[in-house]
């Protein structure tokens, strides 16, 4: 009888502990999904993706946001971007942007959510690649400082386990310049693009970057911003869901030397 006892108090045990994982997973999963939400004041279009989130706007025909939560995890992985083609997002109204509205117009198609945070998951990777992740970007941009943010930001994820990321185009004015062959595809180019990284833990923190949408050298340091500033300048409401004390604090500072 007494073995009989201490077995089933192993047994259930087993299940409390069962049952505390399940609803920390739960609780994790739901403090991701909220943190990786924005607010925005324009009209768009939700997409929800296996690894990411795009605030898609059908008349710029270019996502205003893009969001994802990256891991220490999430950095490394088989799955590449090599064979993955560009390819039409069939969930948008009208006509789906396609590479081939990109031909010719001196942009580099620009993923806000990059492959080379997707490389963990098949899908993930695949899904990088609709051309709603995309904007018309800068060349050298693409290839150069905004690959280095991108970069940093893996090892941010590799450091702090996991960091949460909103991106997008900064629009400036009320006229835009804009590519693609015909009146009825014209693809909005941005001025600039944002990018804010969240870390939560003992010791929150969040920071803030504006790159101009051009070929000039844009130390990282000069590209600095705050939350709060990026903000105001965007219109959009990031990482709503922290508590107010928390978000008030760590969205007013921008110190690149304490990450």
């Amino acid at each position: 009888m007494k073995r009989l006892s201490l077995i089933l108090a192993a047994v259930m045990l087993l299940c409390m502990q069962s049952c505390g994982q399940r609803v920390e997973q739960q609780v994790s999963s739901e403090s991701e999904k909220n943190l990786t939400d924005v607010r925005l004041r324009q009209d768009v279009t939700p997409l929800q993706r296996y690894a990411y989130k795009a605030w898609y706007s059908e008349t710029m025909r270019i996502p205003l946001a893009v969001s994802w939560y990256l891991t220490g995890n999430h950095v490394t992985g088989n799955f590449k971007r090599k064979g993955v083609a560009f390819h039409p997002d069939e969930d948008v109204k009208g006509n789906p942007v396609t590479t081939f509205d990109y031909m010719q117009s001196g942009y580099s198609r620009g993923h806000m959510c990059p492959s080379g945070d997707n490389k963990w998951n098949q899908r993930a990777q695949e899904e990088s690649f609709l051309m709603t992740n995309i904007c018309p970007q800068n060349t050298k941009l693409n290839g150069g400082d905004w690959n280095d943010l991108e970069v940093l930001c893996r090892t941010w994820a590799r450091r702090y386990d996991r960091v949460y990321i909103v991106c997008g185009p900064v629009l400036r004015g009320n006229t835009h310049k804009t590519i693609g062959r015909q009146r009825n595809r014209r693809i909005t180019v941005p001025e600039a693009f944002y990018k804010v990284v969240l870390r939560t833990g003992k010791h929150p923190a969040a920071i803030g970057f504006i790159y101009e949408n051009n070929g000039s050298n844009q130390p990282m340091r000069h590209a600095v911003r705050s939350v709060d500033e990026i903000e105001q300048l965007t219109g959009i409401d990031f990482f709503s869901s922290l508590d107010d004390d928390i978000e008030n604090r760590i969205e007013a500072k921008s110190n690149l030397s304490n990450w």
